[in-house]
């Protein structure tokens, strides 16, 4: 069956106007949305279903203290304006859910005692998994701030420890506010010809 293509609005809501957003408005994000945003990310593929992206959403003060020492400078006060912020991160063990999310063969097998496949495996799908999590929070209405500017060994001491559960990336999560002064302009990016060739 041919699959209709997206109106022009849901393509400028999910690629070419949604920006990276540096400022808030105080607007709430609830748990009801949290829940309707995985419910979407969830369907994305993965190699052999494994699903290895595990998320915290920071919303609560003490979450929010407990992230804060980890941000860099100029991650911190943006991101505590920010009604919630995801981490993103790779559970190591992810093979040991096979047996459930791909129960056809015996697909444990092929991770167990194989730490660089678990390894590239791992970190290649739940950040593919992260991507998903732009996409649906942004489809539902939701504003995202990606960033990688933080310590993760902090964080992972903070929400992870004794577990496989390493943190990737964040996404601060809310309204953005439209200020010219506080949205950078867009940047540009490479054409079809820079990045891309048909062979």
């Amino acid at each position: 069956m041919t699959q209709p293509i997206l109106s022009d609005a849901a393509l400028d809501q999910l690629f070419r106007t949604a920006r990276t957003q540096n400022a808030w408005r105080d607007q709430p994000v609830s748990e009801a949305q949290l829940h309707a945003l995985y419910d979407l990310m969830k369907w994305g593929p993965t190699s052999a279903n494994c699903s290895p992206a595990r998320i915290v959403f920071v919303k609560s003060d003490e979450a929010r203290r407990k992230l804060e020492p980890a941000l860099s400078d100029g991650n911190r006060t943006k991101t505590m304006k920010a009604p919630v912020t995801a981490i993103i991160a790779t559970d190591f063990a992810f093979y040991e859910k096979l047996p459930y999310l791909f129960p056809h063969t015996d697909a444990k097998a092929w991770f167990e005692g194989n730490q660089p496949l678990i390894d590239t495996t791992g970190f290649r799908n739940a950040t593919l998994q992260g991507g998903y999590f732009i996409l649906a929070a942004r489809s539902i209405g939701l504003d995202c701030g990606p960033m990688s500017g933080f310590d993760n060994a902090k964080v992972d001491a903070a929400f992870f420890a004794g577990t496989k559960i390493k943190s990737n990336f964040l996404v601060a999560l809310g309204y953005g506010d439209p200020d010219p002064t506080v949205l950078f302009p867009r940047s540009p990016r490479l054409s079809f010809d820079e990045a891309c060739r048909i062979e």
